[in-house]
């Protein structure tokens, strides 16, 4: 009987599930989309249903493929998603409140700053590895404590989108250690461990999961689980991790100098480092491969902006837009965008940043907005590719996933701007898929440092655009402080205002 591996991903917008061969071959493929199941309450937070929305996702998605897997086995099965987020749950693990998400909910600032008051920012970047930040798990978990303590009493286990799942499963309460990492200050990244003496400081007595890596099995798909699912009792079940770093897996960046740049709903870096580079501005994290180390930075907006600009105009298609902004010449005619339209998390790491516009005239069309929309990410691309970019972990290939990167020119515009060569894999399903390979190497079917990546497209810059986009990136780099305290004197109205 030929076994299949089956991979989930559990995605803001929607979730994608894939079923392949050992090989890496594509069996079948299923996607299900959830326009506004992401809940914005209050202006600054994010969250969501982890009953309704991540679990039936994986039921549903599950019953589709195996309907399609025919006589096959499946061999085993590994579920990633959005995070690092705080899911509290009961002891029978039904969650007490909506999941909490990463870095685009900022509701605990105040924490933020009382926690680096408490441990002092530069031990907690020394232990940690990574500043206290929006992305950070620990100050959301004192939120909670200080603000629904009704919900913080009746919980007794914490999970990640992905930790959840795994113990919807098999009943395991474990986390892997990239999320784990990113659960800042909760854990020590040069240990590998959790830091118990912060731990304990800012969980009390809320006991921490089992630590494991993404590619392990952690245990087999219990008998709920089966009925609800349709997966056989017994199959095996791995760890699984935050989305970004399933699709850099499945992207094929594993080794030092490997770097993954995600075109999603919002920007997203991953770096393979020979060693840990500890960074004010950055995130260092582990990564998926035991022992593996990286760094990552992410943008609040970039397609998410493409988006509401083709609603501003008129939900004109898409296709239309980008061949306009195709005809309109590099630099959009003078006219420069700074992207920070839901704040912004890396290098700036201010959630009161605000868009801005610069030198529109009555000549500038919806073309010349959408490019100036492209070169505005791609420039906030430059400016955190040049902090990545170090003599100690040089950044040797960039490889370019998600789906922004199937329209050509946004592609184009980012190697123009930043100078640099993108590798863009044959095989754009993205993190589902690298899911697929993580439960083909936890259970044995193939070694540990097999890739199924292959390159598709590579895209080269212009050095004729070079100059004036050198000339533009100066500009670009000296208007967020030129309209910092105006950005966030208006951002201070619209909180009043909702």
């Amino acid at each position: 009987m030929s076994q299949l591996l089956l991979g989930i991903d559990l995605g803001t917008g929607s979730s994608k599930g894939v079923l392949t061969t050992p090989d890496g071959e594509i069996v079948a493929t299923a996607v299900r989309p959830r326009p506004g199941s992401m809940s914005m309450p209050v202006p600054g937070w994010a969250e969501v249903d982890a009953e309704g929305v991540w679990w039936e996702d994986v039921v549903a998605l599950s019953r589709e493929l195996l309907s399609q897997a025919g006589t096959a086995e499946i061999a085993a099965v590994c579920v990633s998603g959005v995070g690092p987020c705080l899911l509290l749950t009961d002891r029978d693990g039904r969650p007490v409140r909506p999941a909490i998400l990463y870095g685009i909910d900022s509701r605990a600032t105040a924490e933020i700053d009382e926690l680096d008051q408490r441990f002092g920012t530069a031990e907690v970047l020394e232990r940690c590895g990574t500043p206290l930040t929006t992305q950070a798990v620990g100050p959301k978990a004192l939120w909670v404590q200080r603000h629904e303590p009704q919900a913080w009493g009746r919980a007794t286990r914490w999970f990640n989108s992905s930790s959840f799942v795994a113990y919807r499963l098999t009943g395991e309460y474990v986390l892997d250690h990239h999320t784990a990492s990113q659960c800042v200050p909760l854990y020590d990244i040069e240990k590998n461990a959790w830091l118990e003496p912060w731990y304990d400081a800012v969980m009390g007595p809320m006991a921490a999961p089992r630590l494991v890596w993404a590619a392990e099995i952690i245990g087999a798909v219990n008998t709920a689980a089966a009925e609800q699912t349709g997966l056989p009792e017994g199959t095996p079940v791995c760890a699984g991790t935050v989305d970004a770093w399933a699709e850099a897996f499945s992207g094929g960046v594993r080794s030092p100098g490997d770097l993954m740049l995600m075109y999603g709903s919002t920007m997203f870096f991953v770096q393979e480092l020979s060693d840990l580079a500890r960074h004010s501005q950055l995130w260092n994290t582990m990564g998926i491969d035991p022992g593996s180390k990286c760094l990552a930075a992410g943008m609040s907006t970039s397609g998410s902006l493409t988006a509401w600009v083709q609603g501003l105009v008129g939900d004109v298609p898409f296709e239309t837009l980008v061949r306009e902004a195709a005809a309109v010449p590099a630099g959009a005619d003078g006219l420069l965008l700074l992207p920070y339209f839901a704040g912004e998390r890396t290098p700036i790491f201010d959630h009161h940043a605000r868009g801005v516009i610069a030198g529109l005239t009555l000549k500038h069309q919806r073309g010349h907005l959408f490019r100036a929309v492209y070169e505005g990410i791609a420039f906030g691309i430059r400016q955190i590719l040049e902090l990545l970019d170090t003599e100690k972990n040089p950044v040797k290939r960039l490889v370019a996933v998600g789906g922004g990167t199937q329209g050509g020119l946004w592609t184009q515009v980012v190697s123009d701007v930043t100078g640099r060569r993108q590798e863009v894999p044959e095989q754009t399903i993205g993190a589902s898929y690298g899911d697929a390979l993580m439960a083909a190497i936890a259970c044995g079917l193939v070694p540990a440092e097999t890739d199924w990546a292959r390159v598709g497209q590579v895209v080269e810059p212009d050095p004729e655009a070079r100059p004036l986009y050198d000339e533009l990136y100066d500009l670009y780099i000296s208007l967020y402080p030129a309209t910092r305290d105006h950005a966030h004197a208006l951002a201070r109205i619209q909180e009043i205002g909702s």
